[in-house]
């Protein structure tokens, strides 16, 4: 008998989440941001990150948006850099309830100070997982390939890079 009650406890409990509206819905805004920094012990040497989006839902699936990201470094060696990249992006979800996996591409410009200016493009994917209604966390991966100048699209392609976000975003 205790074994039934805990089997119908156990099934209650991830029946009761999986029933809330956590998606996206037309006409929805959605707001994402993503940190991180290291340092040494001294704090000589010192890196920040910082990445923000802001997105709008066309229909319960597509997504359209600006994204900016933000790199600073300070070391002993080289001084103060500073680095950023815009871009806009496309994305389609697939409804999952909770779990929003999304494939997308954006297009942007990467700018800063010694970075070889360029535009970028790319393919990207991930996951959003609703921990509220409202909230929810991201795992998010880019493949960036960079149009120098005088560069064809293989070398722009082969010359790329990934990068990885984790971070929380809110809906409205």
């Amino acid at each position: 008998m205790l074994r039934k009650f805990v089997l119908v406890a156990l099934f209650a409990m991830f029946l009761v989440p999986a029933a809330a509206q956590a998606q996206f819905d037309e006409g929805d805004w959605e707001m994402f941001v993503a940190g991180s920094g290291a340092s040494d012990s001294g704090f000589d040497n010192t890196s920040l990150s910082l990445s923000l989006s802001l997105g709008y839902f066309f229909n319960d699936n597509l997504e359209a948006g600006v994204r900016q990201g933000i790199v600073f470094s300070d070391t002993d060696a080289g001084g103060s850099d500073f680095a950023a990249t815009t871009a806009g992006f496309v994305d389609f979800h697939f409804d999952l309830d909770r779990w929003q996996p999304f494939v997308g591409a954006f297009i942007g410009y990467s700018y800063g100070d010694d970075v070889e200016e360029s535009w970028v493009a790319g393919p990207e994917g991930g996951v959003k997982y609703f921990v509220k209604d409202d909230t929810f966390i991201y795992g998010l991966i880019q493949y960036q390939f960079f149009f120098n100048s005088g560069d064809d699209v293989s070398d722009a392609f082969q010359d790329g890079s990934f990068l990885y976000a984790l971070g929380i975003g809110f809906t409205w």
